[in-house]
C-alpha cells in the first residue's frame, strides 16, 4: 500500500471517531452548558438569581447572576412570562425556524452517507486492477515508454547487424519520411522479430524506443485476453486509438503467438475470446479505417503457429530474422557485456567466442555473469580467463558434484565409460568434433561425460559425421562390454531422454525418415509428424505409412545402430591399450582437456603436474582455447 492510500485510510478512521463522538454528545460538542430541572429553574427565579432567559419553544436558555449558562425544557405555562417579568428578567424570543441545522451540520447528517459511498468507490477501483475507473475493463494495458529510465540504444545490440539495419530504416522512416516519400515509398505498417529465445528481439525492440525519438507502446501478447468476454478486442481497439493520438508512433507486441494463433485450430473450433482478439487485430492493422502513422513492432519465437492473415504484406511488411550470432556477433556480444565487469587482460574475448558455438545473445550474457560470480566467490579483484573457461563448463555441462559419494568400482566404471567415448571420438577424427574434456567428475545429472565442440560454426552434417556421432554414442557400453563383460554392463548408457542409446535411436530415426539418408528408403520423408497437436492445429492431420513401409524403416533404423555400434567395438578391441591409458589417467586426474588426451595416445605422455597445468590453462594455444562451439555431450 502506498502512501496516499495510507494517508486516506487514517483521515477516515479519526473522521470516524470524531463523528461518533459529536453524535454521541452533540450538545456538549459545541456550548458548556448546566441541564436544570424545571422545579430548580423556578426556585431560582423566585429568589431573582436569573438575569437573562432565551426562549424557544419549550427550550429556555438563560444566565444566572454570576455569569452561569444554563437550559431547561418547560411545559407549556402561561404564567411563566408574568414570572420572569415580575423578577426583572430580561426575556428574549426565537422561533424554532431560526435554530435550523447550517451548512455544517448539514454536511455533518450526510457525512455517513457519503463516507459509505467514498469507501465502495474506493474499493471498487481497488478491485478493478486496471485504468479507467468501474467500467475501464477494456482499456489497454499498453505502457508508455520512458526515454530516461534504461535507455537502450543501437549501440547495446551487437550480434545481429542484418536485423539492426532493416529496424534502422524504420526509425529513419519516422525522424525524415520525405527521404523516402518522395521516391514513392511508403512506411512499413509492421515489422515481425521472428528468431529462437534469448537472441535479443525485445532488446531490439528496446533500442528502436530509445533511438525513434517518437511515443513508444509495450504491451505483451498475454495482455489482451482475460477471464471477461470481450476485453481483448476492446484493448486492441483502445491501443489503437491511443496510437492515433500519439502519431506517428511505434506498439510493440511481445509475445504475439499468444494472440496471434492459426483460427479454428484444435478442439474447441474456432469461436472463442482469443479469435475475436485477433480479428480486431487484423482490422485495426489493415482493414477498412486505416491507421496511418501507427507502426506495429511484434517478436516471437513460434513463427509457425502464427496465422496466414496476420503475416501478409500491409500488416507485418517485414519479417526479421533475428537468429545465433556467428564467431564475430559473438565477439561483439561479448564487449557489450565484458564493459559491466573488471576484466583481466589475459582475457581474449574471442577465443571466448570461438569456444561458444551456437550460444545465444542471453548464453553469452549469463557466461559473463557466471565468469563474475566465480570470480568473486574466489575474492579475486579481476576476472581471469580461467574464471571464463569455468564458467564455460558450468554452463555447458553443469555445476561439478564432489561431495557425491562414490566407490572404487563405481569410478572405474566410469573411468572406462568415459574413457571408450574418447577414444572412439579420437580415432573419428577428422570426420567428428575434437575433444574438449573428458570429466569423471559428476556433473549436473551424469556421473561423467566427455564433450566435443566443433572448430567453426555449422550449418549442416554429412552421413560421416553422422555416423561418427553414432559410432561415439555407443563408446561408453562398448567398453563396459569389452573390459567387465556383457554379464556387467550396467544403465549407463541408457535411462531415458540424453542417454547414448536414446541420442543413437533418434538420430538414426531422423536419419532414415527425415534426411533421406537411406538408400533403401529413399530421399522421402516418413512418418507422422507428432508437432501438429503442440502447435495448435487440427489433431486429425496425420501423415501414416503403411506396414510394410514401417518394417523396412525400423529395419533400416537397426542397420545404422548397429553399424555404429560395430565400428566403435571394433576400434575399441584394435586399441584397448590406449582404452587402458585413458581410463587410468581419468582415475588420477579426474578431468582431461583434449590436448592431454592426444599426449596420452600418441606420445604415452602423462601430465607431470596437474595442480599447476590447471594454473596455466588460460594459454591461447591449448585445447581449451582453441577449440570451441557448441557441445556434443555424450555420458
Amino acid at each position: 500500500m502506498n502512501f496516499k492510500n495510507l494517508a486516506m485510510w487514517a483521515i477516515i478512521v479519526l473522521l470516524t471517531i470524531g463523528l461518533y463522538n459529536m453524535f454521541k454528545n452533540p450538545q456538549g460538542s459545541f456550548t458548556q452548558k448546566n441541564n436544570i430541572i424545571f422545579s430548580e429553574f423556578l426556585s431560582e427565579v423566585e429568589n431573582g438569581r436569573v438575569v437573562q432567559v432565551e426562549i424557544q419553544g419549550n427550550n429556555v436558555n438563560g444566565v444566572f447572576s454570576n455569569g452561569q449558562k444554563f437550559s431547561t425544557y418547560v411545559p407549556n405555562d402561561p404564567n411563566l412570562i408574568e414570572k420572569l417579568s415580575e423578577r426583572g428578567v430580561s426575556i428574549s424570543a426565537s422561533p424554532l425556524e431560526e435554530k435550523m441545522p447550517s451548512l455544517l451540520g448539514i454536511l455533518l447528517s450526510w457525512f455517513p452517507m457519503l463516507l459509505l459511498i467514498a469507501v465502495w468507490i474506493f474499493f471498487m477501483r481497488q478491485m478493478q486492477g486496471g485504468k479507467g475507473g468501474a467500467m475501464g475493463f477494456g482499456r489497454s494495458k499498453a505502457k508508455l515508454m520512458n526515454e530516461l529510465k534504461g535507455k537502450v540504444t543501437f549501440k547495446d545490440v551487437a550480434g545481429v547487424e542484418e536485423a539492426k539495419e532493416e529496424v534502422e530504416e524504420v526509425v529513419e522512416f519516422l525522424k525524415d519520411p520525405r527521404k523516402f516519400s518522395r521516391l514513392g515509398g511508403k512506411i512499413p505498417r509492421g515489422c515481425l522479430l521472428v528468431g529462437p529465445p534469448g537472441t535479443g528481439k525485445t532488446l531490439l525492440a528496446r533500442a528502436i524506443a530509445g533511438e525513434a525519438g517518437v511515443p513508444f507502446f509495450t504491451i505483451s501478447g498475454s495482455d489482451f485476453v482475460e477471464m471477461f468476454v470481450g476485453v481483448g478486442a476492446s484493448r486492441v481497439r483502445d491501443m489503437f486509438e491511443q496510437g492515433k493520438k500519439h502519431s506517428p508512433c511505434i506498439i510493440f507486441i511481445d509475445e504475439i503467438d499468444a494472440v496471434g494463433r492459426s483460427r479454428g485450430a484444435g478442439l474447441g473450433g474456432g469461436n472463442d475470446e482469443r479469435e475475436q482478439t485477433l480479428n480486431q487485430l487484423l482490422v485495426e492493422m489493415d482493414g477498412f479505417d486505416t491507421n496511418e502513422g501507427v507502426i506495429i513492432i511484434a517478436a516471437t519465437n513460434r513463427p509457425d503457429v502464427l496465422d496466414p492473415a496476420l503475416l501478409r504484406p500491409g500488416r507485418f511488411d517485414r519479417q526479421v530474422v533475428v537468429s545465433n550470432p556467428d564467431i564475430i556477433g559473438r565477439e561483439k556480444i561479448l564487449k557489450v557485456h565484458a564493459k559491466k565487469i573488471n576484466m583481466s587482460p589475459d582475457v581474449n574475448l574471442r577465443t571466448v567466442a570461438r569456444g561458444t558455438p551456437g550460444f545465444s545473445g542471453a548464453d553469452l550474457a549469463n557466461l559473463v555473469n557466471e565468469a563474475a560470480l566465480l570470480a568473486a566467490r574466489k575474492n579475486k579483484r579481476v576476472v581471469t580467463y580461467q574464471d571464463f573457461e569455468d564458467a564455460k563448463d558450468k554452463v555447458m555441462m553443469g555445476a561439478e558434484r564432489r561431495s557425491m559419494v562414490m566407490t572404487e568400482d563405481e569410478k572405474k566404471l566410469t573411468a572406462y565409460h568415459e574413457g571408450g567415448h574418447a577414444l572412439v571420438s579420437f580415432n573419428m577424427l577428422p570426420h567428428y568434433d575434437p575433444i574438449h574434456k573428458a570429466t569423471i567428475i559428476p556433473r549436473g545429472r551424469a556421473l561423467g561425460m566427455v564433450m566435443n565442440l566443433p572448430e567453426r560454426d555449422k550449418h549442416g552434417y554429412s552421413i560421416k559425421y553422422l555416423k561418427s556421432r553414432l559410432a561415439v554414442c555407443f563408446g561408453g557400453r562398448v567398453a563396459e562390454e569389452i573390459i567387465f563383460g556383457k554379464d556387467n554392463i550396467t544403465t549407463g548408457a541408457g535411462g531415458g531422454n540424453g542417454s547414448d542409446i536414446n541420442q543413437a535411436t533418434q538420430l538414426a530415426r531422423a536419419m532414415v525418415t527425415k534426411y533421406g539418408m537411406s538408400e533403401e528408403m529413399g530421399p522421402v520423408e516418413y512418418g507422422e509428424n507428432q508437432e501438429e497437436v503442440f502447435l495448435g492445429r487440427s489433431v486429425t492431420q496425420t501423415q501414416s505409412v503403411s506396414e510394410a513401409v514401417a518394417q523396412k524403416i525400423d529395419k533400416e533404423i537397426r542397420k545404422l545402430v548397429d553399424e555404429g555400434y560395430n565400428q566403435a567395438k571394433k576400434i575399441l578391441t584394435e586399441k584397448i591399450d590406449d582404452l587402458h591409458k585413458i581410463a587410468k589417467a581419468l582415475l588420477t586426474y579426474e578431468t582431461l582437456t583434449g590436448e592431454e588426451i592426444e599426449d596420452i595416445i600418441n606420445k604415452n605422455k602423462y601430465p607431470e603436474n596437474k595442480q599447476d597445468l590447471a594454473k596455466d590453462e588460460d594459454n591461447k594455444d591449448s585445447a581449451l582455447g582453441s577449440i570451441g562451439l557448441k557441445p556434443k555431450i555424450v555420458h
